[in-house]
Formats: structure tokens, sequence, C-alpha cells
């Protein structure tokens, strides 16, 4: 894999890991984080799978604009256009006073994001165990 790939996915985790942890709290949770994390997870890992094979794009953070880009590659990835939707609109949206994202925004974000990211973890050639007590592991297969 390439260092570049390497790098986009470390953060892609970082995202995540972070999104995980703040939906886990219970005493007055971030869901307005929760979403935000889980759509730059989801972008990283979009953009992770674009330099493998070497498609360029440009800096943008529209989740379906850069599926848009991926379907070439992976076609496949045309289920996960839906979610990308939610999760492009609600990390916009709750960026800003006057709109707050909530458990079941939250919800979706982290469903969306997990699903994004097993999906390109596989394309990527690595494996997830998805969860032993609360913590999301990964393990490459390169």
């Amino acid at each position: 894999m390439r260092q570049e790939v390497s790098e986009w996915i470390a953060k892609a985790e970082g995202d995540f890991r972070t999104a995980w942890r703040e939906w886990q709290v219970t005493d007055e949770p971030n869901f307005d984080a929760v979403c935000f994390h889980a759509q730059q997870c989801v972008e990283k890992y979009l953009k992770a799978r674009l330099i493998q094979s070497e498609v360029p794009f440009r800096r943008i953070h529209d989740l379906e604009a850069l599926l848009n880009l991926v379907l070439p590659i992976e076609p496949d990835w045309e289920h996960l256009r839906e979610g990308l939707q939610q999760l492009t609109d609600m990390a916009v949206e709750i960026r800003y006073p006057g709109l707050d994202a909530d458990a079941e925004d939250a919800a979706i974000a982290i469903e969306v994001a997990k699903k994004v990211r097993e999906t390109a973890r596989a394309a990527l050639g690595m494996i997830t165990i998805t969860q032993v007590d609360n913590d999301f592991i990964s393990c490459s297969t390169n």
C-alpha cells in the first residue's frame, strides 16, 4: 500500500475513533462532534481509495461528489449513496449555530461511517475486527 494511502487511512481511523468515543458518552454527548468526525472519516476513506487508484480529485468535502469519482473503479459502492447524502447534509448543517445534531442524527452518522469504513477497508485489502469491548480494532493484511 502506498504511504500516502496509509496516511489518509490513519487520519480516517482517528476521526472514526473520535466519533465512536463521543457516541459512547452518556453524560452530555456532543452529537455535533459525532456527525462531524463520522463525515471526516468517510471523506478520508473515499479519498484514500481514489489515491490508491491514482484518480485525481479536487479539495472537496461533498461525499456524493467523491463517490461519483469512486464509482468507475468500485461500481458496487452505489449502495452507499443515500447514507453519504445524509452525512454530507448533516455535517455541513451542524457546523453553524441554529442547527444541532441529535441522538438519531449521530446514530445515522455512526452507521454510515461503519459501513463506508468496512467497504473501503475491504477494497484496500484490509480486514476489520468489528468490535471488542466497545473498541474498534483494525488489522492490515498487507
